[in-house]
C-alpha cells in the first residue's frame, strides 16, 4: 500500500516498482565493477586498509567510501544516497569475491605446464606453492580453472595476464541490499502476528525518478516462514523479482544456549563426498567407555541428479561446438542462410543453460 495515498498496490505493481528502483541500482553497480575491475583495485580493497594505512570498514559500501569509490546515476535521475549505498554494497561484494580467483588465476598463469591437461608430480607441486593455501586446495579447481586459461590461449594466440583479462566484468543482479539501507529508505517491524511483519521502504513511481516526488513509502506485509522463531530479531531483507513477483531474503538472529565443551555422550559425523554426497552417522560413549553406533546412519546420493546435470553439460558443449562452426560460417554476413539455425541455436542454448542452473 502506498502510504501517502492509501492505494493498495497489485503483486504485479510492486514488483514493476522493486524492479525500477532495482534498474537503478544495478546500472550504478556495473558502473563501479567496470572501473574498477582491475588487479591494482581489488588488490587494494583486499588488503583491508585505505591509502592512508586506516583499516577499511566491514561494510562494502563504507569501504567502497573510504576508498573514494563513488558513481551516480543517469544524467537528470534522482536519488537518495541510501539507493547509492545499494550500488557500492553490491559493486564492493562482488570485488571482494574476485580476489581469489585472481590469486588462484596468477598462480595457475605463473607455474603453467608443459601439458595443461596432463601435468606431471613436479608441476602439481609448483602450482600449489604457487597458489595461497595451495596444498589444501581441491584438484578439481585447479583443473577447472587451467582449461579456462588453455581455452583462451586457443582463442588469442597467448596467456592471459590476469583473471580481469580471462573474465567480463560480472553482470550487476537485480536487487535490493536494503542491509545497506537505514530507516530513511527502509524499515522493517513485526506485526501483532508472530508469523507476519511489515517493511516499509521508498519506491520509484516511475522508470526515471527526476525528483524526490518521484519517489513514495510502500508498506509491504511479509508472511514469515515458520522457521523464523517468534522472538526473533529481524534484519532488513535482500529484495529481487522472480517472475513477476517480489522475493525477500530475510535474515534473522536469535539467542541459543552455549553447548557445554565437556560431559558430551552422544555424537554426530558427517562427511561429503563426490559419489555420495553426504553421509551421516551417531554413535553414544557409554559409562565404560565404549563407543556403541546408533543405528545404520544415513546418505543422501545425488546420482541421478549428478546425471542429469552431466547429461545437460554434454548437450550444452555440443550446441555451443555447432554454434561457433554456424559463426564461423556467417562470418558477420547478415544475409547469410545459416542465421536462422543459429538463432535457433542460440535460444536452445539459453534454455539448456536455465535448466543446468534450476538443476543446481
Amino acid at each position: 500500500m502506498v502510504e501517502k495515498t492509501g492505494e493498495v498496490l497489485s503483486a504485479a505493481s510492486l514488483a514493476q516498482r522493486v524492479g525500477w528502483a532495482a534498474d537503478l541500482v544495478s546500472g550504478m553497480a556495473a558502473d563501479l565493477l567496470g572501473a574498477h575491475w582491475n588487479t591494482a583495485d581489488v588488490d587494494l580493497l583486499a588488503s583491508g586498509v585505505d591509502g592512508a594505512g586506516r583499516r577499511l570498514p566491514s561494510n562494502a559500501w563504507m569501504a567502497l567510501r573510504r576508498l573514494g569509490w563513488s558513481t551516480t546515476p543517469a544524467e537528470g535521475v534522482r536519488v537518495n544516497d541510501r539507493i547509492v549505498r545499494m550500488a557500492q554494497e553490491q559493486a564492493g561484494r562482488l570485488l571482494r569475491s574476485v580476489k581469489w580467483r585472481a590469486d588462484l588465476t596468477a598462480g595457475v598463469i605463473g607455474s603453467w605446464p608443459a601439458e595443461p591437461l596432463r601435468r606431471t608430480l613436479d608441476e602439481w607441486a609448483a602450482v600449489r606453492a604457487a597458489v595461497r593455501d595451495g596444498r589444501d586446495l581441491p584438484s578439481s579447481a585447479i583443473r577447472s580453472r587451467t582449461r579456462q586459461i588453455a581455452a583462451f590461449a586457443r582463442r588469442h594466440g597467448r596467456l592471459p595476464t590476469d583473471v580481469f583479462e580471462l573474465e567480463a566484468v560480472p553482470r550487476a543482479a537485480r536487487m535490493l541490499l536494503l542491509s545497506a539501507c537505514d530507516g530513511q529508505q527502509a524499515s522493517l517491524v513485526r506485526a501483532d502476528d508472530p508469523g507476519r511483519a511489515l517493511l516499509r521502504l521508498q519506491l520509484p513511481t516511475c522508470p526515471a525518478p527526476r525528483s524526490y516526488r518521484d519517489w513514495t513509502w510502500v508498506a509491504c506485509p511479509l508472511t514469515l516462514p515458520p522457521t523464523v522463531p517468534p522472538v526473533a530479531g529481524l534484519h532488513l531483507p535482500t529484495l529481487r523479482v522472480h517472475h513477476g513477483r517480489v522475493h525477500a531474503d530475510l535474515a534473522y538472529t536469535h539467542a541459543v544456549p552455549t553447548a557445554p565443551r565437556t560431559g558430551h555422550t552422544i555424537a554426530l559425523g558427517v562427511d561429503w563426498g563426490l559419489n555420495t554426497l553426504l553421509s551421516a552417522g551417531a554413535v553414544r560413549l557409554h559409562s565404560n567407555g565404549t563407543i556403541t553406533a546408533l543405528g545404520s546412519g544415513a546418505q543422501f546420493r545425488a546420482a541421478g541428479v549428478l546425471a542429469k546435470q552431466h547429461r545437460l553439460r554434454r548437450e550444452g558443449e555440443h550446441l555451443h561446438t555447432k554454434a561457433d562452426h554456424y559463426q564461423r560460417l556467417i562470418n558477420d554476413t547478415d544475409s547469410h542462410r545459416l542465421t536462422g539455425k543459429h538463432a535457433v541455436l542460440a535460444e536452445e542454448i539459453r534454455r539448456v543453460s536455465d535448466r543446468r542452473s534450476n538443476l543446481n
